[in-house]
């Protein structure tokens, strides 16, 4: 992966299609990294210029003690971001945000509405007032000094629909990266924040005109459905994608169905 230097700090992301000209960028979630989009990335690569991100504060990108890890602050790094690998700040970008990644993206959209081509959303939190309870043995385990392989194991696999289609990889990589210096205070921080404070309705109102895909999990145990409906009354030009037999991360299993659907959004 090539890297970008995003206000002193070394990112982590990847892009393709270089030569497209409209822009999308991907957002993963709370504990995550670019990697978990799968091939979908670079299959969509056929339409439009991809990049996939390491957020500041996890995956590959560095863990600055410094950082501002509320959503505010992801809102600007994607926007500072954004200047560094070079987009031009009159072009117009599509963001796809996963989870945490949804309520960043939600974010950049109401601070830089001009900027926005459209929005996809993932279940997304942005939305919750406390942490559900899968939410919250996420965060525990992660906490923990020195995480287990089977604990972590066991609140993964809560969050598929079908717990054989984990990788034990997905664990391993998840418990290396939290380990990291840096990495619980950018995790704690951002749990605390994105799972306490709701998106106020008249600032996502501001952004209401934005076309906006909506695909949720119908298993989803971390962010259950019903909080999809708060962002479907809101947009006026809305797409809402129930997948069946997934969980909190439907691209992961079924990742074709949700390229399809992904693709067949963002080339109308």
């Amino acid at each position: 992966m090539p890297n970008a230097y995003v206000n002193g700090s070394n990112i982590k992301y990847e892009q393709y299609g270089e030569k497209k000209s409209e822009h999308v960028l991907f957002i993963h979630g709370l504990g995550s990294s670019s990697l978990a989009w799968r091939d979908i990335p670079q299959a969509l690569s056929e339409h439009f210029h991809i990049i996939t991100v390491d957020l500041i504060g996890f995956g590959e990108s560095d863990k600055p003690q410094t950082a501002n890890y509320t959503m505010k602050g992801f809102s600007k790094f994607i926007i500072d971001f954004r200047e560094a690998i070079g987009i031009k700040s009159d072009e117009k970008i599509t963001l796809v945000g996963h989870s945490l990644g949804g309520y960043i993206a939600t974010e950049v959209a109401i601070e830089n509405k001009a900027l926005l081509e459209k929005l996809v959303l993932i279940d997304s939190s942005g939305m919750l007032s406390q942490p559900t309870p899968l939410l919250q043995q996420y965060h525990d385990v992660a906490m923990e000094p020195e995480p287990e392989f089977e604990k972590v194991k066991k609140v993964f696999e809560q969050m598929y629909a079908n717990p054989l289609l984990l990788h034990p990889l997905v664990v391993h990589i998840f418990i290396k990266t939290i380990k990291e210096e840096g990495a619980k205070r950018a995790f704690k921080t951002a749990f605390d924040d994105s799972t306490t404070r709701r998106i106020e309705p008249e600032r996502l109102k501001e952004i209401a005109d934005i076309p906006c895909l909506i695909i949720w999990g119908k298993h989803d145990s971390v962010i259950p459905t019903n909080y999809s409906n708060e962002f479907k009354t809101v947009f006026n030009r809305v797409v809402s994608e129930t997948i069946k037999d997934a969980g909190h991360a439907p691209f992961v299993e079924k990742t074709a169905l949700v390229y399809e659907k992904l693709r067949t959004f963002l080339t109308q």
